[in-house]
């Protein structure tokens, strides 16, 4: 079956469907198996790296070894209640009545929503671009020319309503990541400079730029730091509860430009185009496509993701621009990209994982003393196994899948 019939076969299918059938049974196992090798030897790196495992080697092995694994024990557990909360301290709550309490208990919960949202942006921008063929590494720089962008507007535009203000603001964070995708983009396109390069280049540009912002036109009068004003209320993504959880609208606005891309990938003739181009350019080419305006489209709508990313955490969490505002969404996105089998539903998906562990981490770092470094081995090393699949069925003893299963709609580095 060509590719051109495969397409078409799909056009009339649902995203579960798709999803599913390009992650068959076989091979939608070896991610699972992925995230859980990863966990596990995440934890075994925890007990190794406690310091009463070293202090009782000499005296008790046994005991050692016990305190290593009580250490990754506790540690995961401190996880995953920083991540979802206690669902003890959730009854109590809900029995005691206390309107802060119980906001207090589920707080967890909705902030690992919170900080799921920016991987949903980043990871559906290299997914995007994965599926063009494309490599597009330079989300990072794309989330903080989105959050300039967005701030500038939020700030600088006063006495507009709220729904004229906000988005236009997200609007313009959209607009810069575009900006700063679309440069690469149009080098690859016209001159065959590999994107890879470029964007890695525009990242330390769009981070060089930040920090001159932030220390001149940016900066916030009589500040001492280097951070920009305050955005306008108006401009400010509305949340649903009061404080301490600051679930915003953002997270179903992510929702809605998730199923947009799945619509504009498998259901548009501008998507199949891509899609076409990123599998086979050549074909392409000849099948009459325009590959350099393909190639430009796709890393300017690659980039406007990124751009959103940048725009919903300034506009929905932080409200002013900062040189630190992205832990590495962008560099984390490449990841679950990956692990989300570029499918919008797969980004969606490994999002909430990656948010959940981040959320989690801190008060792991907290309570049981555990680095938070910890959780970006664990995505390492996630990403490890989803990068070589071979080891999982090596170690786990699976059979090969067929060649129909095993096929990837991606080009990786963008070679033509």
């Amino acid at each position: 079956m060509t590719n051109a019939e495969g397409e078409t076969k799909k056009a009339g299918k649902s995203a579960l469907g798709i999803f599913f059938e390009e992650v068959s049974r076989s091979s939608l196992i070896v991610p699972v198996l992925a995230i859980l090798s990863g966990l596990l030897l995440g934890g075994v790196i925890v007990g190794l790296s406690s310091e009463n495992v070293y202090t009782m080697w000499a005296e008790s092995p046994i005991q050692a070894i016990g305190n290593g694994l009580k250490a990754a024990w506790e540690s995961y557990v401190t996880l995953f209640s920083g991540a979802f909360g206690s669902p003890a301290k959730m009854i109590a709550a809900i029995q005691g009545g206390d309107g802060l309490t119980i906001r207090r208990a589920f707080n967890p919960l909705f902030e690992s929503l919170v900080k799921s949202i920016p991987y949903i942006f980043g990871g559906l921008a290299v997914a995007l671009g994965f599926r063009s063929g494309l490599f597009n590494i330079g989300v990072e720089g794309q989330i903080f020319m989105g959050g300039i962008f967005s701030v500038w507007v939020g700030y600088t535009f006063t006495g507009l309503p709220a729904f004229i203000h906000l988005p236009l603001a997200f609007l313009a964070g959209a607009l810069g990541g575009a900006l700063w995708g679309f440069i690469p983009g149009l080098l690859k396109a016209k001159t065959g400079g590999h994107e890879v390069i470029n964007t890695i280049m525009m990242n330390y540009i769009a981070f060089r730029l930040t920090d001159w912002l932030l220390r001149e036109p940016m900066k916030r009068p009589g500040s001492t730091n280097p951070i920009s004003p305050i955005i306008a209320d108006s401009a400010r993504l509305p949340q649903f509860f009061q404080d301490p959880i600051r679930f915003h609208l953002g997270f179903f606005v992510a929702l809605a430009v998730a199923a947009l891309v799945y619509w504009f990938l498998f259901k548009t003739k501008w998507g199949f185009d891509l899609r076409t181009v990123g599998a086979n350019p050549r074909a392409a080419r000849y099948a009459g496509m325009n590959i350099v305006k393909s190639t430009i489209v796709a890393m300017s709508l690659s980039g406007a993701l990124a751009g959103m990313a940048g725009a919903n955490e300034l506009l929905g969490v932080n409200h002013h621009l900062s040189q630190t505002f992205s832990p590495g969404y962008g560099f984390d996105s490449i990841a679950l990209a990956l692990l989300g089998r570029n499918h919008p539903l797969g980004v969606v998906l490994s999002a909430l994982l990656f948010g959940t562990l981040r959320n989690g981490a801190t008060r792991m770092q907290a309570a049981a003393g555990i680095p938070i470094d910890i959780i970006s081995v664990m995505q390492a090393l996630i990403l490890a196994f989803i990068a070589a699949p071979a080891i999982v069925r090596t170690i786990y003893r699976l059979k090969e899948p067929k060649k129909a299963e095993a096929g990837v709609h991606v080009r990786g580095w963008g070679g033509s």
